[in-house]
C-alpha cells in the first residue's frame, strides 16, 4: 500500500528487529565458569569477542558485570541485569529483568549481544538468532556454571573453523556459529 500526498507518494517503512545473539566460550562439557570467573582467557578469543560486540549493546548479568576486570566495557551500551535497584556502577545502566534488557538494548539499531552468565544465557536460547561459540578443547576443573545444551533441532552450523592452538596456554579451541532454523 503506497501512501498519497497531492505531491509525494511514501512507502511504509517496516523495521527489523535487532538481532539477538549470544557469545559465549565453552569446554567440551559447556562449562562456562569457575568460582565468578571464566576457566579460560584465549587472547584470539577476546579479540573475536571485542570485535564482535564492539558498538553494540551487551546484555550481562551482576555477577558477571563484576567478573569484568576494569568495569563496563568501551565502547558498548552495558545493560546489567540486577534484583538490587539501588546497584550502580560507573558507565552502565541497569535493569530489573531480562525483559526490560532486550527492550533498552533495542533502542540502538545495532544487534544485540548478550554475554552472560548461565542463568542470563538459559532465559535468552528461546529469544536468541545467533549463537557465536568458542569451543575449548578441555575439562574445566571444578566448573560451577554451565551453558546450556545447543539443541540440533532448533539450531544449525552456519560456520565452524578448524582448532587452532593458543600459543600461551596451549590449549585447543574453535569457533562454532550457530544460526536459529527457520519454521
Amino acid at each position: 500500500m503506497m501512501l498519497k500526498n497531492s505531491r509525494i507518494s511514501v512507502a511504509p517503512i517496516f523495521f527489523m528487529q535487532n538481532k539477538i545473539n549470544i557469545i559465549v566460550s565453552v569446554d567440551r562439557n559447556n562449562a562456562i565458569g569457575r568460582q565468578g570467573d571464566m576457566p579460560y582467557h584465549i587472547s584470539h578469543d577476546l579479540k573475536r569477542f571485542k570485535a564482535l560486540t564492539m558498538g553494540c549493546p551487551v546484555v550481562m548479568g551482576r555477577k558477571t558485570f563484576e567478573s569484568l576486570p576494569k568495569g563496563a566495557l568501551p565502547g558498548r551500551r552495558n545493560i546489567v541485569i540486577t534484583r538490587d535497584s539501588s546497584y550502580t556502577a560507573p558507565n552502565i545502566e541497569t535493569v530489573s529483568s531480562l525483559d526490560k534488557a532486550i527492550e533498552l538494548a533495542q533502542q540502538s539499531d545495532s544487534d544485540i549481544f548478550i554475554i552472560g552468565g548461565g542463568e542470563i544465557y538459559r532465559q535468552t536460547m528461546a529469544l536468541a538468532d545467533n549463537l557465536f561459540i568458542t569451543l575449548v578443547d578441555d575439562e574445566a576443573e571444578n566448573p560451577d556454571t554451565f551453558f546450556p545444551e545447543i539443541d540440533s533441532n532448533v539450531w544449525v552450523v552456519t560456520e565452524s573453523t578448524p582448532f587452532e592452538v593458543d600459543e600461551r596456554s596451549g590449549l585447543k579451541y574453535k569457533f562454532i556459529n550457530y544460526s536459529r532454523k527457520l519454521g
